[in-house]
């Protein structure tokens, strides 16, 4: 078989072809594909690069967790009172009063109790959210001593006499009721 030398004269193979159109998805999809199967085995240097990561790995478990922590560092130690002491007890004081102050300005909690007033009835969780607040509330003030349930049994007392009043009233125009006065209307 004869074979013809290629000459270095250019053009000797003939013209210059040139492929304007781009290549497509799919195409490219091949061409990655074709590549891909024509390897085998592993890549170069995959026997060297299995003993660093392990090596690597050993370095990460020896090193301090703490090492670079970004925690701060309290650098004064603040006294603290004995939970028995004096000062303490003014403290935890301090903070109900703070927490009462903080309950009785709550807007949600008036609007609450705004709508109870006028007779609205709320969902079972905001029933729930207004009595949780008013047992705090009543908590704090026993534990402040501001508390005083002669008042409230008293307040209970005046209710219910005017309930025994107002019942009593009404029997009473039931009485006096005269039925002719409908009968000429």
């Amino acid at each position: 078989m004869t074979r013809k030398r290629k000459g270095r004269r250019p053009g000797s193979e003939g013209p210059a072809r040139y492929d304007d159109r781009a290549p497509s998805n799919d195409e490219l999809a091949s061409r990655m594909m074709k590549k891909l199967k024509k390897r085998k085995g592993h890549k170069a240097g995959s026997r060297h690069s299995a003993a660093e990561t392990a090596a690597a790995a050993k370095t990460r478990q020896q090193r301090d967790p703490r090492l670079g922590s970004k925690k701060p560092i309290q650098l004064v130690v603040e006294a603290k009172p004995h939970p028995k002491s004096a000062e303490a007890k003014k403290q935890r004081r301090m903070n109900a009063e703070e927490e009462l102050a903080m309950l009785e300005n709550d807007a949600q909690l008036h609007v609450l109790l705004g709508r109870i007033e006028n007779g609205e009835r709320l969902g079972a969780g905001l029933q729930s959210y207004v009595d949780e607040k008013l047992d705090r509330i009543e908590v704090l003030m026993k534990q402040l001593g501001l508390y005083d349930e002669a008042e409230e049994a008293e307040s209970e007392n005046n209710t219910k006499g005017k309930a025994h009043q107002s019942d009593n009233d009404l029997l009473d125009t039931f009485d006096r009721f005269d039925e002719n006065s409908w009968d000429k209307e």
